[in-house]
Order: structure tokens, then sequence, then C-alpha cells
């Protein structure tokens, strides 16, 4: 069964930062796109970024470019998201997604609440 397990979430006061890690496992990690998305309370679930499966490209929702960063390492199966200039905005559960052709499979979520 193919297993995504996100950590990494908390609590952050405004400015702060965070590292998600999402690790893989029982799939072929590395040829899959990776995604982190967020949901927050009472909006739908939006994609944050994704980086391809070799790790040469990204792309970032516009309202994190400049403060969040997601990477790859393909032998520890494991993508990451480093969130640098928190906003009670980005508070949200986080997910991490693999994606390929067609193929989807989301993680559990992790929460992570940005708050003085």
């Amino acid at each position: 069964q193919v297993q995504l397990v996100e950590s990494g979430g908390g609590l952050v006061q405004p400015g702060g930062s965070l590292r998600l890690s999402c690790a893989a496992s029982r799939f072929a990690f590395s040829v899959y796109d990776m995604s982190w998305y967020r949901q927050a309370p009472g909006k739908e679930r939006e994609l944050v970024a994704t980086i391809t499966s070799s790790g040469g490209g990204t792309n970032y929702a516009d309202s994190v470019k400049g403060r969040f960063t997601i990477s790859r390492d393909n032998a520890k199966a494991t993508v990451y998201l480093q969130m640098n200039s928190l906003k009670p905005d980005d508070t949200a559960v986080y997910y991490c997604n693999a994606g390929r052709r067609g193929s989807s499979y989301w993680g559990q979520g992790t929460q992570v609440t940005v708050s003085s």
C-alpha cells in the first residue's frame, strides 16, 4: 500500500520558519512529480508548490513565491517544503501529493499554525 507521511508541522510565530517533510514508500517515488497542497478552514485545497520527478523544475503559487522552497531527495524518497517568513494566512493543513499520468496519491496532512 502506497504511503506518504508528512511531518514537521506545528505552531510558529509570524516571521518564523518551518520545514515540512513527506516520506514516501511502496511506489516508484523517483518517477513522480511531487507537490505540496494546503487547505485552510472553510477554503478549498490549493496548490502550493510542485517539483518535477528529477528535481530539475519547480513551480510555486504566487502567494508563497520567494518565501517557500520545495526540494526532494530521491535516494531517501522524501520531499521537503522549507517555509520562511511565515504569515497567519499560511495557516492550513499541508498535504503531500504524488502525481504521474493520472495516478495520484495523498498523505494524511500536517497542521501548520502561524500565530502570535
